[in-house]
């Protein structure tokens, strides 16, 4: 047991950041969060509720799978998620099916998988076992999986790690939480400051340097806060545009290796659920379209009846698109969903209320959305992970091993468990 680390500054108020300082101050620790914008989330951002009538999300919004420490806090906090349900509908060729054209070749699809014994890439994985154009349609599945869900290159993202996802056994239901992300982070925030932790917005990071035993971090402003152990939580892009003490260096260039990709989400608030009476099919149970347009992904707030639809493009295709302003990006997503539903984009220009466009890449303290594994990711954790003893801890979602990496999950797994890692020395 070494001599009690007291003094701790986290580096980011995410998710990540905001459960370590939860778990430090709960067990007596000095705490000071340092954030670089003028609130806490990061990439959880709820936006004002009076704008589409609910606390709609410009980044995470629905819970992945079992999630234990998300619905423990959850619990904790008094608050409730619900179930998402309804319709699953693939348009193609202005046609509306039910039917993913893909599944019957599912079963094939997990059969390679299951017989794979050396890790590749999902580019390479379709180029040696589904080239034929027999498989186009499971072609495009699988980069639409990867790509969308994923936000991931397939040039790069490892086939094991996305065979844990897609074929690890029940993952239990996709759900929102009850007031959105935004409600957790606040129960969060709010314990900290209870207990204690000093929050200090605005302070963009600079530099982090060893200082006797401890580290001092210098920010962009002037100011400078000594502590014992630094986490530094920030998003991976960041990471490199930080000064950090040599002895880091290997660190920092394992961040390279840890895929991270990019989403463009975009929020349109219409005058009513026109979509219902859109198409020949009854839409009115419909939870997410799924198509070849600009935009490819949307899904409605279904139960509920909020008048919204929220457009989803990740992954490489973005890169597209990096010069549109939000105004832009606005354009292109109701004239998406006009080519989707075969509407005039005059008449939804006409009902549209309220809109906004975040391209995650364009913000200056994520520089992207979430991380994904590559072929080296494993191996880059474990030099990333290999400071535990060391002033600075490096701590977030892309450190997380588990098959949900890239959640709000992994994000305060990651912050718990580095917390407990300073707790225990």
């Amino acid at each position: 047991m070494g001599e009690r680390r007291d003094r701790i500054i986290v580096v980011g108020a995410g998710a990540a950041g905001l459960m370590a300082a939860r778990e430090l101050a709960r067990a007596g620790r000095h705490v000071t969060v340092l954030e670089a914008r003028e609130r806490c989330g990061g990439r959880i951002h709820p936006l004002a509720e009076g704008v589409f009538g609910y606390r709609a999300e410009a980044g995470a919004e629905f819970i992945h799978g079992e999630a234990p420490v998300t619905y423990r806090l959850l619990a904790e906090a008094g608050l409730s998620a619900q179930p998402i349900e309804g319709a699953r509908w693939h348009v193609a060729n202005g046609r509306f099916s039910d039917e993913d054209p893909a599944d019957r070749q599912m079963d094939r699809l997990h059969d390679v998988l299951a017989r794979l014994d050396q890790d590749l890439t999902i580019t390479t994985l379709l180029e040696r076992h589904f080239s034929g154009a027999e498989f186009a349609a499971l072609r495009e599945s699988v980069l639409g999986m990867v790509q969308g869900y994923d936000a991931a290159d397939p040039d790069r993202a490892s086939v094991f790690a996305l065979r844990d996802e897609w074929m690890g056994g029940e993952r239990g239901p996709q759900t929102r939480i009850v007031g959105g992300y935004g409600a957790l982070v606040d129960c969060l925030a709010a314990e900290c400051r209870a207990r204690g932790v000093t929050f200090a917005f605005q302070s963009v990071v600079t530099a982090i340097e060893s200082e006797g035993d401890g580290a001092k971090v210098r920010c962009a402003d002037g100011r400078a806060h000594s502590g014992d152990v630094v986490i530094l939580t920030v998003p991976l892009p960041l990471v490199q545009t930080i000064a950090l003490p040599t002895a880091m260096q290997g660190q920092v260039a394992a961040t390279a290796d840890i895929g991270f990709g990019n989403v463009i989400k975009l929020l349109l608030r219409f005058e009513r659920r026109w979509w219902m009476a859109a198409n020949e099919h009854d839409l009115s149970d419909t939870l997410f379209v799924l198509s070849d347009a600009a935009v490819p992904v949307w899904w409605t707030q279904h139960p509920s009846d909020h008048a919204v639809l929220t457009g989803w493009l990740s992954g490489p295709p973005t890169s597209a698109y990096a010069a549109l302003d939000d105004p832009a990006l606005i354009d292109m997503g109701v004239a998406a969903l006009a080519d989707i539903f075969a509407k005039p984009v005059g008449d939804l220009r006409t009902e549209l209320v309220a809109a906004s466009a975040t391209n995650w890449a364009r913000d200056p303290f994520a520089r992207g959305a979430y991380s994904y594994a590559t072929l080296d990711t494993r191996r880059a954790q474990d030099v990333l992970t290999k400071g535990a003893a060391g002033p600075v801890l490096i701590s977030g979602e892309a450190l997380y091993r588990g098959r949900d990496m890239g959640t709000v999950e992994a994000a305060l797994a990651s912050g718990q468990q580095t917390a407990r890692r300073i707790l225990s020395q």
